[in-house]
């Protein structure tokens, strides 16, 4: 692509959000679209395979990587806080569980003044993005980009979770994302027919075939170029190769949660006593500008099973693994085609809580670090996931250079309602393995143990062992408050032609997986872009015509 060519909108990151952008901008062959990735393709056979998550965890070509600051609430650890850096982002390499959050999250946001952002408001999208096995209803689309399945098989020890979690008193729900979340059920997937259904499979293949999208994988952005208040350009970086484009229309920064914020500093946008320290001509004062990062954090215990049934028996030998893979190239099923999770409970672990505040899972292996080498036995790990985090922390840039990567401060486990919620949930989860469904395949709790059978043991127990759960948001948060970064339409505030697309403009994290809130954020945000471009030509055409 010749250097300074122009286009009508520049999408900066192809991930769950950019991808569907570049379909939605381009569908009327109206407008021309550059879409920047800074990752490759996604052309490697494991970005496609459900497991290959599991491949991709330390996988520097298509993972960022990352890693957070020290973490006071967490024993002084630094965090791994992985994001995919491929075409699809994220959505290529997660571990595919479909879960949208409850419609209280979105109701929460439209009461905090942002305008078309309720439970009712953002439905319509969801349903629009979906091509759900199970069919169209009140719910659920059919037809959409993205696909939303079933588990193809239901592993024996995630059927025996649902039955001791519905013996601990806990409603079954078949559809988490139907009218209520509150039980335990089984995961619906982004998968279709056994194969990952990313963003970039759902929405880019399609929009790639349009003569009016082009898209430069391996692009690194530099800086967002500005005339006074108007955004008019985008520079990146194609190895060490300077290049540029001009937006004629806006340009449109989709990059996540920690490259969004960095991106923006970069440009001049952020705190400027931040900027001034690296050198970078602060075109607005935006103290906000990566603030408000909210994730959600998950506690995990490690359980040995008696029988020879989980992830760590299949591919401990090379006769398992090819038995298995063998097994999943001829029938797209058993182990290559499961998620991270298969089964859960959404719970209220705190009395005071209306809907649920925790995500308790079975995934079906265990090791001893997140993406280590799997246990020479049988095993498994129980998730508890905190749904609603109050902890808030930031994304800032340590470097001028766009290749250094950022600091992260989620800010773990800084509140006391967090540390209460956790806690009670990781209890919780405790007693679903222990009831009769689940026990009768446990042998015993690895971690950690019977032995530590008190709340201030436990508690320290998740603050040396807690991690991610990969949905990091709001550092470029929506909001009608002056140090909201963006407004109910995604502009960034007091800029003309410059929109944050993505799960940092959310003003808190939704109770679920945020790849699906990513996803219809896109298709919304698609909608606002197409509607005021219309508005712009409308008023130009009339201005000439005067």
């Amino acid at each position: 692509m010749p250097s300074s060519e122009a286009f009508d909108f520049i999408i900066v990151g192809a991930g769950s959000a950019g991808c569907v952008l570049a379909n939605r901008l381009t569908a009327s062959g109206r407008h021309r679209v550059l879409l920047l990735e800074a990752g490759p393709s996604n052309r490697h056979p494991w970005l496609h395979i459900p497991l290959g998550y599991g491949r991709m965890f330390a996988n520097r070509r298509y993972n960022w990587c990352y890693a957070t600051e020290p973490q006071p609430g967490c024993h002084g650890r630094n965090v791994i806080a992985p994001r995919g850096k491929v075409l699809g982002g994220s959505s290529s390499i997660n571990g595919l569980i479909y879960i949208r959050g409850q419609a209280e999250d979105f109701d929460h946001w439209r009461q905090l003044g942002n305008a078309g952002w309720s439970y009712a408001d953002v439905l319509p999208y969801f349903r629009k993005a979906e091509d759900n096995e199970r069919g169209a209803d009140e719910f659920h689309g059919a037809g959409g980009p993205l696909g939303v399945s079933d588990l193809r098989d239901r592993h024996p020890l995630a059927v025996a979770y649902v039955e001791a979690a519905v013996q601990c008193g806990y409603p079954r729900n078949d559809d988490f994302n139907g009218g209520v979340q509150e039980g335990a059920g089984f995961y619906q997937t982004t998968m279709r027919k056994g194969v990952r259904a990313s963003t970039a499979a759902g929405y880019l293949r399609e929009a790639r075939r349009r003569p009016n999208l082009a898209v430069v994988s391996g692009a690194l952005a530099r800086r967002i170029v500005f005339d006074g208040r108007r955004a008019t350009g985008v520079e990146y970086l194609v190895g060490n190769e300077t290049r540029s484009a001009r937006a004629n229309v806006e340009v449109i920064v989709a990059s996540g949660a920690f490259n969004s914020p960095q991106l923006l500093q970069l440009s001049g946008l952020g705190p400027a006593d931040l900027l001034q320290s690296h050198g970078i001509p602060v075109v607005a004062d935006a103290p906000d500008v990566g603030n408000d990062l909210n994730d959600h954090l998950s506690g995990r215990i490690m359980l040995r099973c008696k029988e020879p049934i989980t992830l760590n028996d299949a591919v401990r030998t090379w006769g398992g693994k090819l038995r298995h893979g063998l097994h999943y190239v001829l029938t797209r099923r058993g182990f290559l085609a499961i998620p991270a999770i298969s089964s859960g409970c959404f719970i209220r672990a705190l009395p005071t809580s209306a809907t649920p505040d925790s995500q308790c899972s079975i995934s079906l292996f265990s090791a001893d670090t997140i993406g280590g080498d799997l246990h020479p036995f049988p095993g498994v790990t129980g998730v508890c996931v905190l749904l609603r985090p109050e902890s808030r922390g930031w994304v800032r840039i340590t470097s001028a250079d766009p290749r250094a990567a950022p600091a992260i401060n989620p800010n773990y486990l800084a509140t006391r309602k967090d540390c209460d919620t956790i806690l009670e949930g990781t209890k919780a989860l405790r007693r679903i393995f222990q009831a009769p469904a689940m026990a009768r395949h446990i042998a015993e709790e690895i971690e950690p143990g019977a032995q530590c059978d008190n709340d201030d043991e436990l508690l320290d127990f998740i603050r040396r062992r807690c991690s991610t759960t990969y949905h990091p948001v709001g550092t470029c948060r929506m909001g009608q408050d002056d140090r909201a970064v963006v407004d109910e339409r995604l502009r960034v505030r007091g800029f003309a032609g410059l929109r944050v697309v993505d799960a940092s403009i959310m003003p808190a994290v939704v109770s679920g997986n945020t790849n699906a809130a990513t996803i219809m954020i896109g298709e919304k945000g698609a909608d606002m872009i197409l509607a005021d471009a219309q508005g712009e030509t409308a008023r130009a055409e009339v201005i000439r015509a005067a």
